[in-house]
């Protein structure tokens, strides 16, 4: 495959000499385009792919350091070669901060350009063998396997090999997520579901092999993760683009989380956790972009361990619904954070929301659903004059949610003590105990024995005779019926004992009750 080649120089003439060497050197070069203008060039590279350019420095309008500084944004991989007449420091400390593959001065001799060319070519086509080697290495299971290990699986020696050589050139994970997929596909059948999955999958695919992206695992429910070589600061301009081009191509778009730079397993696993915490945010940072360093670790975090331990004792007041706790949870994390700008409360406000989403997580509950969570959210936080107005604001929204989960159990609670009453209704012909009970349902006697009591204002003990007696009276009301199978049928065995119970609900024994109401 040949190696594209972009030209650019605001001079005819010099632009003609770089055509004619380039098309006349030894390599497999093929000309994408020579213009004599950045403006020109960067339209050309929004329509065809390059991996070299080799450029004037000192243009007119869009100088050659501007022209390449962009450039670098529509293809972060291209490597650039500054031509110039001017030894000038100026314009060599602007190529070093571009990370320029090298820079020629004029007259440059045929030798000199076509070493140039030959080290890059050789370096082109050593880094795609490398992506088709990463790409090629992993088959399906592979692809599992290290999936796997990266949530938390012991990797034998397989996996061990996937990895060597990812650590050694260094790596950085991204999580990507099909934005709303559930809600524009949960009325469409499972087949038009993974139709449109496979189109997304395809359309990633393409872009990680054409911009030599490195490896795209797919995960699941519309997740994947990509494993990009790309240093940190070309690797945001390359998902970018990723993210732009999902949302132009596709009826799509996506939402990418980015972890940090990896050159070892633990890195690696870091820079995964980084990305997931990242995308967990996208309910409050918004859909359809990229974003990183949500969460701080607890190496740059002096904070991390009590910071951790507060919002835990905040989610647990929230679960108990205990306002004051809550409130005095919320400043005691403003405190400590001690944020001096909204940017930094909002930080704050993203960690805090993010760990309890993942507590909540755990118990089958989901914050941002409870809450109704949108992406408009973060603009209202920058609408607040003071951190008193956000704090006012994200306490109010959790006082919310403490209601709603309380509410939530109460329900629950209430339709498990209507259960209940249901099967002791169905077994007032049998004998009935709280222990029996209690199994039945999968809990101990005291905690249901409390619960019942807590909920319904009686003991079990209480309710369970109060309703043998309701029914025994309903019995005694039929004259065909003697004593005795009354009490059969109410669970008793013994007449004596029934007779001595029946008295003390009602004040008088079963023949008492019967000459009372004329039965």
């Amino acid at each position: 495959m040949s190696i594209r080649i972009l030209l650019v120089d605001d001079e005819a003439v010099d632009l003609e000499w770089m055509r004619r060497r380039v098309a006349g050197s030894p390599f497999d070069l093929q000309i994408v385009g020579a213009v004599n203008t950045g403006f020109m060039a960067l339209k050309v590279l929004e329509q065809e792919q390059a991996d070299l350019i080799l450029s004037d420095i000192r243009m007119p309008i869009l100088s050659g350091i501007d022209f390449a500084r962009r450039a670098k944004k529509l293809q972060p991989n291209v490597k650039i070669v500054f031509i110039s007449g001017h030894e000038d420091f100026g314009y060599a400390k602007g190529a070093i901060e571009i990370a320029a593959s090298g820079y020629l001065l004029k007259p440059v001799e045929d030798r000199e350009l076509y070493d140039l060319l030959g080290s890059l070519c050789g370096k082109i086509e050593q880094e795609r063998e490398q992506s088709r080697s990463m790409l090629q290495a992993l088959s399906l299971v592979n692809e599992e396997l290290l999936l796997r290990w990266l949530n938390g699986a012991e990797g034998g020696p397989l996996v061990q090999s996937l990895l060597a050589p990812l650590c050694e050139t260094g790596v950085s994970v991204a999580t990507i997520e099909i934005d709303d997929l559930e809600l524009n596909l949960r009325e469409k059948p499972e087949e038009e579901k993974r139709e449109r999955v496979g189109q997304v999958a395809e359309c990633l695919r393409r872009f990680a092999s054409d911009h030599q992206a490195g490896m795209l695992l797919p995960d699941h429910h519309g997740r994947f993760v990509l494993l990009t070589a790309a240093p940190e600061d070309l690797g945001d301009s390359l998902l970018e683009e990723l993210v732009r081009e999902v949302r132009e191509k596709l009826p799509f778009t996506v939402t990418v989380g980015a972890g940090a730079f990896a050159q070892s397993e633990d890195e690696l696993l870091e820079s995964y956790r980084q990305a997931k915490a990242a995308l967990s945010a996208k309910w409050l940072l918004g859909k359809n972009r990229l974003i990183r360093g949500v969460s701080e670790t607890s190496a740059r975090d002096k904070h991390a361990v009590s910071f951790g331990e507060t919002v835990d004792r905040l989610l647990e007041a929230i679960l108990q619904y205990d306002l004051v706790a809550i409130d005095d949870g919320l400043l005691e994390l403003f405190d400590d954070s001690a944020p001096t700008g909204k940017s930094e409360a909002y930080d704050l406000i993203v960690r805090i929301t993010s760990r309890l989403h993942a507590g909540l997580a755990a118990m089958n509950e989901d914050l941002y659903e409870l809450l109704k969570w949108e992406s408009h959210q973060p603009v209202r936080l920058f609408q607040f004059e003071t951190i008193h107005d956000i704090l006012s604001w994200i306490r109010r929204r959790l006082f919310e949610l403490s209601e709603l989960l309380y509410s939530k159990k109460r329900k629950q609670k209430r339709k498990l003590i209507e259960e209940i009453m249901r099967y002791i209704e169905e077994r007032l012909d049998q004998k009935v105990t709280l222990k029996e009970t209690a199994a039945y349902f999968d809990f101990t006697p005291n905690y249901l024995g409390h619960l019942f009591l807590e909920e319904t204002g009686v003991h079990f003990s209480q309710y369970l005779n109060e309703r043998k007696m309701r029914r025994v009276c309903e019995l005694l009301s039929d004259p065909t019926l003697k004593i005795y199978e009354i009490a059969d049928r109410s669970g008793y065995k013994n007449i004596l004992y029934f007779n001595r119970q029946f008295k003390q609900a009602t004040g008088m024994t079963p023949g008492e009750y019967r000459k009372k109401h004329k039965i």
